[in-house]
């Protein structure tokens, strides 16, 4: 194994200067112990820190962990040697343990008592001493062991293919399970790690292994090089009969010196399907770095396919780890299974800049690592494959985000964590997709050449240390030498809700004259109307909250004879006016150049009607503007049903040159509004217009080799199939399905791809019903192919014939212990994926929901950890007040069993309220006699 002894790092002289004060201070304190504490010692017991630890009372300098794992067992063991830096004389230190039992702990060359005791559920635990010790350095020494976790926490071990593995998933604070020590994104320290594992095992971590050694009783111990200045929550440990295959190095470029070594990580026997995303590795290494011109800053990269895995990835530093199904492709991969490991792949390496080079100090500013990541996927994609349509997947994203911003209940990309419970609740919409559509609104607004290069100097200045949002801000506003910049940024990061432009075009003899008033989105039933909409709920939400207003950088496209002309401003106040240049006026205006601002906004009916008329000189980012802000406005009562019908005919008469993401965008509109705002009847109708809307829309005939139409092939057929029923083509994939499984005769593998494993199930399992649920059941058990699998749970949940019941529910609360038996069984991700497609299907929710309101504690046990916050979810697809109070009374009763599920429960709370309101719209007299009346 080639090793990279050494590692360029690139950090500012404000930084080197920072830390070697810091050093100093150390020495200093160093020298100053005794062996009683300074004058003036104040003990922090008192206070319980279920949120941050206080940085001021003492910090980790350095952690060398010695490990006994053994995955076949269900316990591990460790010794751990902890050096702190306590910064004021205390008769303890608050740290982070969760359910580890520790046998012994002292510190080094000392005699005084020392005891540790966990104090709180989320893993808070307090190390005491019997004599209060100064200010200075020390050493603490602990011996522990722990049970491996069933539930893909911490170090979690999980079987396959009758092989065990152990495995860390340590982010955001599940270190804690495994590790006692400062479980906090901005306590950075180096780690030693040392681990002794079943010989002829591998084991996995964030540096390269220096020695391993042969100790008797079937043991290897391996040694790895010391770890840079980094957070627990990026450790990597993967153990087990893993195959590891070492590829080229990626060579030195222009921005990085040396080679960084590159090797694939799957469990036994599976390798081989890692090609695909080992043979793109590099050149996403390289587009990033020369994106940010900062060469990538660890000694290895190892992409880890992980036998089990809660998420779609995490960002282990220089060990990436993915859920396998995310990586495992054939050659020729289906466009949607290489599109998706595409995705993730970009935004797991750019973490290696944002959240591991520089991280934020704590979870309220997750954004700066999930945010920039999320923004640097399309664009890295768009770098590898400038022909595909990468860029507009991003845009659709930052639309699509915008429902969730629009609930009065919404949190802001960056607002105040204080409970470790509410970590989680950070991990959503918000800080992924409006983070990306802010930066990317920055990044077009004043220029990528000018945004990125701020980027890299702010990556140099915080190289292997912290930044926090205000860091960050006036880092890029005085590399851009922008300091309105900061404003922008206050304005779109630290307050929640969508802006909505109204702008009102006058023609005049000097050209257009604009006027352009700035408010906060508010649908149909929101808090945020209460003073005026008698549809609203009722809320605490404040006017100040209704009425903010916002830094807009606005970018107009217009056209004007023929030609077309952009406009660009800082939108600072409630209203504002503009003059157009040209001294004609405009025939149509576009208030959202290229799809690019993160705003909404609103028209009279002539501005809608001319951009209809004038449809086609719209970009594709403009098209994926005007379908949302015209839906948004029918949320608002602002627009009607017709008029959005309206654009959907425009665009379905020029199908043929309409860009994938653009013909897929009303597809969730029309199936929200079937499915679970109208009521039976007219949905009925609206549903049978649609049908003859898409009669003729053939895409798949037409898709060939094309990948982008392969999508949208697949798009059209779940929602012909789910939304619009459609017998024909739902018979033709139940018959693909009975196929594949071999349902009446052998199984013909090549009657499905992966692309339409979940959607060609999941119609099986409703039309054939018993037979298939048992026969697809038998099949997966034998079945080794991890996108399949994964299909496998949603289409179980997808049943609508009442005799399944009781099978169904089962299966979803068979102990975990019973499922080391041969046959199918479900993971607890897979538990909670067939969960949320029980209530998928309108068919059979009333019964559902009788289920889960009596199981919920059980359930609860049966799931990953990070995903019981999001149960409150289930209830999403209801729409009545009744169903609303149903799922209040449901977690009055067992919410403590679901820490930090407060925000999921008001967010889906609000969510059946508006959809309750929305529907009373719809289904007002006048609504529905202009719906029978379009119908004919």
């Amino acid at each position: 194994m080639n090793v990279i002894s050494g590692q360029t790092r690139h950090r500012s002289a404000a930084v080197a200067l920072a830390q070697m004060g810091f050093v100093l201070l150390l020495l200093l304190l160093a020298g100053c112990r005794s062996d009683v504490p300074q004058p003036g010692y104040q003990s922090s017991a008192a206070v319980l820190p279920t949120g941050a630890l206080d940085a001021s009372l003492a910090r980790p300098l350095a952690y060398r962990l010695h490990m006994q794992i053994d995955p076949r067992q269900p316990r591990f063991s460790a010794e751990l040697e902890l050096d702190i830096a306590l910064l004021q004389p205390d008769d303890g230190i608050w740290l982070h343990g969760q359910n580890i039992v520790v046998e012994h702990i002292a510190l080094r060359d000392s005699d005084v008592e020392v005891d540790y005791q966990q104090r709180h559920a989320s893993g808070v635990a307090r190390v005491g001493f019997a004599t209060p010790q100064p200010a200075g350095e020390l050493t603490l020494l602990i011996r522990y062991q722990a049970a491996f976790d069933d539930n893909l926490a911490g170090l979690f071990r999980v079987q396959e293919q009758g092989d065990w593995y152990a495995l860390a998933k340590s982010e955001s604070i599940q270190a804690r399970k495994y590790l006692p020590g400062f479980d906090q994104p901005g306590f950075k320290a180096p780690l030693q790690i040392t681990l002794d594992i079943p010989t002829g095992q591998q084991a996995i971590s964030n540096t390269p292994a220096f020695a391993q050694s042969v100790l008797g009783d079937g043991m290897t111990r391996w040694q790895f090089m010391p770890t840079p200045p980094m957070p627990t929550y990026l450790l990597s440990l993967a153990v087990g009969p893993f195959d590891v295959v070492e590829y080229p190095p990626i060579p030195a470029n222009g921005i990085r010196d040396r080679e960084i070594p590159l090797r694939a990580v799957a469990r036994r026997g599976k390798a081989d399907a890692m090609r695909q995303v080992m043979a793109i590795t590099a050149d996403f290494v390289n587009i990033l770095e020369t994106e940010l011109g900062v060469p990538y800053p660890f000694r290895k990269l190892d992409i880890v396919a992980a036998p089990a895995w809660p998420s779609g990835a995490t960002e282990l530093s220089a060990a990436i780890s993915y859920r396998e199904e995310r990586l495992f492709l054939p050659d020729d991969a289906p466009p949607a299974a290489r599109l998706g490991m595409l995705g993730i792949h970009a935004h797991e390496l750019a973490h290696m800049w944002f959240g591991n080079l520089v991280t934020p100090p704590w979870w309220d500013d997750l954004w700066l690592k999930e945010g920039f990541a999320t923004w640097a996927t399309p664009l890295t994609l768009q770098r590898f494959e400038p022909e595909q349509s990468h860029a507009l997947n991003g845009l659709r994203r930052n639309f699509a985000v915008m429902q969730d911003d629009a609930l009065a209940s919404a949190r802001a990309i960056r607002e105040p964590i204080v409970r470790n419970e509410d970590i989680r609740n950070a991990y959503d919409g918000i800080t992924y997709s409006k983070s990306q559509a802010v930066l990317h609104m920055l990044d077009s607004y004043f220029g990528a050449e000018r945004f990125r290069a701020a980027l890299g100097e702010y990556l140099r200045e915080f190289a292997h240390g912290t930044a926090d949002a205000d860091q960050f801000y006036a880092s890029i506003a005085a590399s851009m030498q922008q300091p309105e910049l900061i404003t922008t940024l206050r304005s779109f990061v630290e307050q929640s809700g969508v802006p909505v432009v109204s702008l009102d075009a006058a023609c005049s003899a000097m050209g257009s004259e604009l006027t352009l008033q700035q408010h906060r989105y508010a649908p149909l039933g929101s808090a945020l109307r209460a003073a005026h909409d008698p549809l609203a709920v009722a809320s605490t939400a404040t006017a100040s909250a209704a009425e903010r207003s916002w830094s807009i950088p606005l970018c107009l496209r217009y056209g004007i004879a023929g030609n077309s002309y952009r406009h660009c401003a800082l939108l600072t106040a409630p209203e504002q006016s503009m003059s157009l240049p040209q001294t004609q006026c405009a025939d149509w205006i576009m208030p959202n150049a290229a799809g690019s601002g993160y705003y909404r906004w609103q028209l009279a009916d002539s501005g809608w009607q001319a951009l209809l008329q004038h449809y086609a000189a719209l970009d594709a980012g403009e098209k994926l503007a005007l379908i949302d802000s015209l839906q948004a406005a029918m949320a608002a009562g602002e627009a009607d049903l017709e008029t959005f019908l309206q654009l959907v005919e425009t665009m379905l008469q020029q199908a043929d040159t309409q860009p994938r993401q653009v013909m897929q965008a009303p597809l969730t509109v029309f199936a929200d509004t079937l499915q679970r705002v109208l009521p039976a009847d007219q949905a009925n109708t609206l549903r049978g217009r649609l049908q003859r809307l898409y009669r003729d829309i053939d895409v798949c005939s037409q898709a060939g080799d094309n990948s982008d139409q392969q999508l949208l092939c697949r798009s059209m057929q779940q929602f012909r199939a789910l939304t619009l029923n459609d017998s024909l083509l739902r018979a033709q994939l139940a018959d693909r399905a009975t196929r594949f499984i071999g349902l009446h005769s052998a199984p013909v593998p090549q009657a499905l791809d992966a692309d339409l494993y979940e959607l060609a199930l999941t119609v099986a399992v409703q039309d054939i019903g018993t037979r298939f649920f048992v026969a697809l059941q038998s099949f997966a058990a034998d079945f080794d192919d991890p996108r399949f699998a994964a299909a496998v749970p949603v289409a179980l949940g997808a049943i609508s014939d009442p005799e399944l019941l009781p099978a169904a529910q089962e299966l979803l609360l068979r102990a975990p212990a019973d499922e080391t038996a041969q046959g199918f069984h479900l993971g607890p991700r897979e538990r909670f994926d067939m969960i949320m497609s029980m209530f998928q299907n309108s068919a059979l929710r009333a019964q559902h929901w009788s289920w889960y309101a009596q199981n919920l504690p059980r359930i609860l046990q049966l799931i990953p950890e990070q995903w019981q916050r999001r149960t409150p979810e289930a209830a999403a697809v209801f729409c009545s007040a009744q169903q609303a109070q149903a799922l209040q009374q449901l977690f009055a009763r067992h919410g403590d069993l679901a820490p930090g599920h407060e925000r999921a429960l008001a967010q889906t709370l609000e969510s059946i309220q508006l959809c309750a309101a929305l529907r009373k719209a719809l289904t007002a007299p006048n609504a529905v006699a202009a719906q029978q009346a379009a119908n004919g």
